[in-house]
């Protein structure tokens, strides 16, 4: 039986009331991999975090859904820990690692609220697929940055993914929200259609530098910026021409100094 819903002052830090009904969704978990069949980004993402997770490790992966990211990297010999709200996500990835013969270690948590965790603990961690933008208020996005921070060993690398607030311009209906949000100096919140059913999610759209200063202030030191596109394997063409306008998101790549 699903929790009692909590009345909006008792939601946890940084959960919306359409991200709550979203995360409580057993409709929504069942289905999260076929609607992600054909998305260029999961490709691209984690070659992304393969190419700077290269070595053996202790992987976090922030926001993991139903393991995506975990079952290759437990693979590849890691130790794996996927962190999500969802407990009915949690019991997907729990099905496919045991459906794949590998060891992934869950946890249901909040990503604002991980002080169960210990300093110092990881040597990869990684938020991707707009994770960080499903987060409410920017102070809580700070916060979930400062975990990731802090979670790291001195050396250990960081990946984040994040949509593009100025790609909202190739759409009428993106061109409508930017303007008002540009003229109001919005929060770059963006309301996001009903998915399966749960209405009310919005999602949080950066401009480039916000993310790069973000992770700074966080104490990263940066490796990569990648803008992505919606082109096979997530590449986009031309990437020296106005990729800040034509990107659909980024992929960035940080690490805590040695």
């Amino acid at each position: 039986m699903p929790p009692a819903s909590p009345a909006d002052w008792q939601l946890p830090p940084g959960v919306s009331r359409g991200l709550w009904d979203y995360l409580h969704s057993g409709d929504v978990a069942r289905g999260y991999d076929a609607g992600l069949a054909g998305s260029t980004l999961c490709a691209a993402d984690q070659a992304f975090a393969e190419r700077h997770f290269d070595r053996p490790g202790r992987l976090l992966d922030l926001g993991c859904g139903t393991g995506r990211l975990l079952l290759p990297f437990a693979r590849r010999g890691c130790w794996v820990l996927g962190v999500d709200l969802s407990a009915e996500m949690l019991k997907v990835a729990e099905a496919k690692a045991a459906e794949a013969g590998v060891v992934v270690h869950l946890l249901r948590a909040n990503l604002v609220e991980l002080d169960c965790l210990a300093d110092a603990s990881f040597d990869h961690a990684a938020c991707l697929f707009s994770t960080l933008g499903m987060v409410r208020g920017a102070d809580n996005r700070r916060r979930v940055l400062a975990h990731a921070y802090r979670l790291l060993r001195p050396g250990g690398r960081f990946v984040l993914h994040v949509h593009n607030y100025w790609f909202n311009g190739w759409d009428r209906a993106g061109r409508r929200w930017l303007l008002r949000d540009l003229l109001a100096r919005g929060d770059g919140d963006r309301p996001m259609p009903p998915h399966q059913g749960v209405a009310g999610l919005a999602l949080h759209h950066f401009r480039r530098g916000e993310a790069v200063r973000l992770l700074r202030a966080a104490g990263f030191r940066l490796r990569e910026v990648r803008p992505v596109g919606l082109g096979p394997e997530g590449r986009l063409a031309w990437p020296w021409w106005f990729s800040r306008l034509r990107a659909y998101g980024y992929l960035l790549a940080a690490e805590r100094p040695a």
